[in-house]
């Protein structure tokens, strides 16, 4: 139901409204009453210096209908900061509320009304609130825009020393110790470099997993507090990184890990193959599976593969 008398009282200058005023902000095709829809908007936010907040950002939270914000209080803070009073409803949208709050918005963005989404630091649905809103406004055909901001993955790749040219994120690691090591393990082979988010209490647990899946030497980046005073960016061998973090680490930490290395068959020692069999086996493959796939990965026969694992049990008995 597009542009109902409900909206209209709730939101004055809703967003049907003010496009027809032509603000240079364009909303959404017709709703199938022949209403028109408003428009969710993802904005950026500092992530540590609010210097860095993109100009937009503060018109938009001027503007919108409805500020969705993980938190209110934080919220509080960057629009006073920015100097800037929201016009519009604010509402919290958090990972608690996030299931309930998406159809209440979604109304409200059918109804005509322009929905800012921020989040306490980045972008919205980068390990934060906002994918559930996106998908749900993406079914409804709604027009769904960004204000680009800060991003702490992207900075941490950049500030890494590790390659840039192909990478994955992984968001935050399982908590619990097995599940942690099952997840590192599914992206062992990896080549292309991989960012994770962590907890500063839990980082020396997650280096010396990742030491233990990817190898004591694979190269890697703690970055810690991005743009803010105490900025940190610590650079070394895994293993060395979790020695390091066992004296104790604060603030919001972003770990870059290099890609597994693309060796050749001369560079894969009985230890390695041995290694990825192992863990391959501990992903849940058989045995016979496992061999397969390192000897196709190695470019090596199955054999060499299978007398290593062999030689390795001997040796263990």
């Amino acid at each position: 139901m597009c542009g109902t008398g409900r909206d209209a009282a709730v939101f004055p200058a809703a967003g049907a409204g003010r496009a027809a005023a032509g603000d240079g902000r364009a909303v959404s095709g017709p709703c199938e009453d022949g209403g028109v829809t408003g428009t969710l908007v993802l904005a950026g936010t500092p992530i540590g210096d609010i210097a860095d907040a993109p100009p937009r950002l503060a018109e938009e939270l001027a503007g919108a209908d409805v500020v969705a914000a993980e938190d209110t209080r934080r919220l509080r803070r960057l629009t006073q900061a920015l100097g800037v009073t929201p016009k519009g409803r604010v509402v919290s949208y958090f990972e608690g509320n996030e299931s309930a709050r998406t159809p209440e918005l979604v109304e409200e963005l059918l109804g005509g009304a322009r929905v800012l989404l921020v989040t306490d630091a980045g972008m919205p649905s980068v390990s934060d609130p906002g994918y559930r809103l996106v998908a749900a406004a993406v079914e409804k055909d709604i027009k769904v825009t960004a204000v680009p901001g800060p991003s702490a993955v992207l900075t941490a790749l950049a500030l890494s020393g590790l390659p840039v040219d192909r990478f994955c994120f992984e968001g935050f690691l399982p908590r619990k110790a097995g599940e942690r090591l099952s997840r590192l393990r599914e992206v062992a082979d990896e080549r292309r470099t991989l960012v994770y988010f962590e907890a500063p209490h839990r980082l020396d647990d997650t280096l010396a997993a990742m030491a233990e899946v990817f190898g004591a030497e694979r190269r890697a980046a703690v970055c810690r507090e991005l743009t803010k005073t105490y900025e940190e960016v610590r650079r070394g061998p895994l293993a060395e990184l979790a020695r390091w973090a066992t004296e104790g680490v604060r603030g919001e930490i972003t770990v870059v890990v290099e890609g597994a290395p693309e060796a050749g068959p001369e560079e894969l020692d009985a230890a390695e193959l041995v290694r990825r069999v192992r863990v391959r086996e501990e992903a849940g493959e058989r045995r016979k599976e496992a061999i397969a796939a390192v000897a196709v990965e190695a470019g090596i026969p199955k054999r060499v593969v299978f007398d290593a694992v062999v030689a390795a049990k001997r040796a263990g008995e």
